[in-house]
Formats: C-alpha cells, sequence, structure tokens
C-alpha cells in the first residue's frame, strides 16, 4: 500500500459521531474521524512500515498521524523524526499518546523525555512527561535511573498545580504511572499523590475526569500488579 491508498481508506472509514467527538477534544481539520479499531484494520495489512508512517504523519491529517505512530518503526525511527513529529504534534491524542508511545519504545526515549519537560510549549511537555511514564512502564527496574526517576517524581509534585493545562494532565499521570510500575517508588508516589490531591484539568468532555493518584495507584496495589511492565507503549 501507499500512503494515497491509506489516505482513501481512512477516509471511508471516516465517522461523523467519532468526528464530531474529537473535534470536542482538541482535533482540527483536516481528519476524517476514524475509530481506532478500523485504523488497526489497515495496520494488519501494512505492519510496521517505517517510510510509510513518516508519509502519513506528515500530511497533517489527524487521523493519519495518529495511525503513523501505529505504524511507526521504533529501530528506525531517528530522534530527529520524533523531534519534528512533537513539533507538529497540535493536539493532546498526539502529544500524550501517539509521539510518546514511539518515543518510549527508542533506545533514546528517556533522553528525549528529559528534553522535552524543558521545552515552554504545553505540548512538548505534555509529550515529555508522557514519554517519561511509558519508558518506565516498559524497563526492568535495573535499567531504568530510579534516582532520577525519585527526583522528577518530586518534581510533578511540586509543580503540576502551577502547570500548563495538559502538562497538569500528564504529571498526575506520571505520578501514577511511577506508583505503578517502578516499585521502590510505590510509597513515595502514594504521599506525593496525597499531597497533590485533586489536580484540575480544562477536558475536552465533560465525561472526562482527572483520576486521583492514590486513588489510582491503590487499585493496582489491591490487584498485586505494582511492578507489572507493559510489552508495548501502544495500544
Amino acid at each position: 500500500m501507499i500512503a494515497a491508498d491509506i489516505m482513501k481508506e481512512l477516509e471511508g472509514f471516516g465517522d461523523e459521531r467519532t468526528k464530531n467527538t474529537l473535534m470536542n477534544h482538541g482535533a482540527r481539520e483536516p481528519f476524517f474521524g476514524v475509530k481506532v479499531g478500523d485504523m488497526k484494520k489497515i495496520l494488519k495489512k501494512t505492519k510496521k512500515n517505517h517510510e510509510l508512517s513518516l508519509e502519513l504523519y506528515a500530511t497533517g491529517n489527524s487521523d493519519a498521524m495518529y495511525l503513523a505512530s501505529l505504524m511507526a518503526d521504533e529501530t528506525q525511527i531517528t530522534q530527529a523524526q520524533l523531534e519534528e513529529w512533537v513539533d507538529q504534534a497540535y493536539w493532546y491524542y498526539l502529544s500524550e499518546y501517539a509521539v510518546p508511545w514511539v518515543a518510549a519504545e527508542t533506545s533514546f526515549g528517556f533522553d528525549l523525555g528529559l528534553k522535552w519537560i524543558e521545552d515552554e510549549r504545553e505540548l512538548v511537555q505534555d509529550a515529555g512527561w508522557s514519554t517519561l511514564s511509558l519508558y518506565a512502564s516498559m524497563r526492568n527496574d535495573e535499567d531504568l535511573d530510579i534516582p532520577l526517576y525519585r527526583n522528577l517524581l518530586q518534581r510533578a509534585g511540586k509543580e503540576v498545580h502551577s502547570a500548563q493545562n495538559r502538562v497538569r494532565f500528564a504529571m498526575n499521570n506520571f505520578v501514577i504511572s511511577i506508583g505503578s510500575y517502578i516499585e521502590s517508588l510505590t510509597d513515595e508516589a502514594m504521599n506525593m499523590g496525597s499531597k497533590i490531591g485533586k489536580v484540575d484539568v480544562t477536558l475536552g468532555s465533560a465525561a472526562c475526569k482527572v483520576p486521583l493518584a492514590t486513588e489510582y495507584i491503590q487499585k493496582v496495589v489491591d490487584r498485586g500488579s505494582v511492578g507489572k511492565k507493559r510489552k508495548t507503549a501502544r495500544c
């Protein structure tokens, strides 16, 4: 398949209700409103395809950009290409999910995450915290810089309420992720979650809620899943 063929398929999968929902969350034209399940039908045909993923992301079409993240080959994409991707991520589906998914699976994802959280732009910071969360969720603890993650946990706690809107959401999720995936930091994450309390974020839909870190981590503890790592960042 070539990019033009995929764009036609995406257009055919376009759903008006899905499109309206995504617009309420911040998506903007051009896009078709394609459900993720339908994107995965295309993905079954293409599998991972580095060059095709770059072409799709470059279209600027939100559906194609999201599909590109599912299709991207983490062993071939470069740091420079991911820097371009994060620059073009214009709403949180791309900055919180699509770009971090791929970045976290690369060997240089941790360094990218550290770089991005220092950026002044809201959605780049958003991508940075999300990447660091996902990176920790996939690596064995012995392969992580635990002292640095501890420092980042403290930083998130201090800055979350004064951070930019989507960054607040990503920082809260970072606390949850560290408490869920790094067993040696679970108690510290719970304590930090207690100090943080409720995090206010302006969301695109009234049905969406910002989870309380303490409640979420406790659920992970109760089901005995603390420290159980993910096989992939993408879903």
